[in-house]
């Protein structure tokens, strides 16, 4: 039984993660639904880009659907009544999210830079089979990192002022196994995407401000939506690394007291950054899919095709979409 206790968490908790999530999974179930659909025709039509837009569309659509259930324990002021399996496979969900995501994210940047920068080389590595053998590799290699969850026991007891809590997932102070985890984490599953989608952003960038045949209106454009891309990186992933860093320091030191006040407030921000990050599941479909004018014209065809306001042949359906997604950020001018 674990007789650490934190107000402040219990009372921000009831508050702040509702809404967050709420408002996550209003816009983000139908987001990722709709990201599903425009992906998934454009894989069938040879684009290996669709590949990782439908991984990285499923990967948030399976983390928001298990928002509801944080909603509930939040709600309930950090009380777990659901069974300890529901916990370790929520927990296991949202991990999965967090680093599937930014795999998938490190291979549309890599993507990208290799059509743009180099059109005519490296015609092997954007192949609709290849795409579709990295993204099974990044599901095994996800499920295998993220598989100590399942055996460890996410949920632990806390005494605070007599009132008793079931917390789920978040322990204070941190163990050593978490510790090591989080640390190798960092490293491998922000840390180096992070520095990789910069790099080839920061190419492609380059890449479209010397491209004469680019009009200057459509270059504006362009860059806006790789700063936007970049920034939501940012916004959305490193404010939770960065206060999880700082926990792995602190409550990894030998003379670490759970009491100190600078723990506590570290510990406090750190789960302000949790639901933060959540948001990302938002951007995603929004940045990949919706932002640019060919996105939003296949996603109102599917919708018109799905209502049946279209009175079109079975060929003219066939050919309803454009393949315009292949390029989401509208860089197939530069190719």
């Amino acid at each position: 039984m674990n007789s650490t206790c934190i107000h402040e968490q219990h009372d921000l908790d009831h508050y702040l993660f509702p809404i967050v999530y709420i408002f996550v999974i209003i816009v983000s179930v139908p987001a990722n639904i709709g990201s599903l659909c425009v992906s998934f025709l454009q894989a069938k039509k040879d684009s290996e880009l669709g590949i990782y837009l439908f991984s990285l569309s499923l990967s948030d659509l399976l983390y928001a659907l298990t928002l509801p259930i944080w909603v509930h324990y939040t709600w309930n002021k950090d009380n777990w009544i659901f069974s300890h399996t529901l916990c370790k496979g929520s927990t296991f969900v949202m991990y999965i999210n967090f680093y599937s995501s930014t795999a998938f994210l490190t291979c549309i940047a890599v993507d990208r830079y290799l059509a743009v920068v180099y059109p005519l080389k490296f015609f092997f590595l954007r192949t609709r089979r290849f795409a579709f053998m990295v993204s099974v590799c990044i599901w095994v290699l996800e499920t295998i990192f993220n598989a100590i969850l399942l055996w460890k026991d996410e949920t632990i007891v806390e005494n605070c002022d007599g009132q008793q809590f079931i917390l789920c997932y978040d322990k204070y102070p941190l163990e050593k196994w978490q510790i090591n985890l989080n640390l190798f984490r960092t490293c491998t599953g922000y840390a180096i995407p992070l520095v990789t989608i910069m790099t080839c952003n920061q190419k492609v960038y380059q890449a479209v401000r010397h491209n004469k045949a680019t009009e200057n209106d459509e270059k504006k454009r362009i860059i806006k939506l790789l700063l936007s891309i970049t920034l939501t990186f940012v916004l959305c992933f490193t404010p939770f690394h960065v206060t999880l860093l700082i926990r792995c320091i602190l409550e990894g030191g030998m003379h670490f007291n759970s009491h100190s006040k600078s723990g506590k407030r570290t510990y406090t921000i750190y789960r302000i950054t949790v639901a933060l990050t959540s948001l990302n599941c938002v951007a995603d479909p929004i940045l990949y899919c919706f932002v640019t004018e060919t996105g939003r014209y296949d996603m109102w065809n599917i919708l018109k095709f799905c209502i049946g306001k279209r009175n079109t042949s079975q060929r003219q359906r066939k050919h309803l979409l454009s393949t315009s997604t292949k390029d989401t950020v509208e860089l197939e001018v530069l190719e």
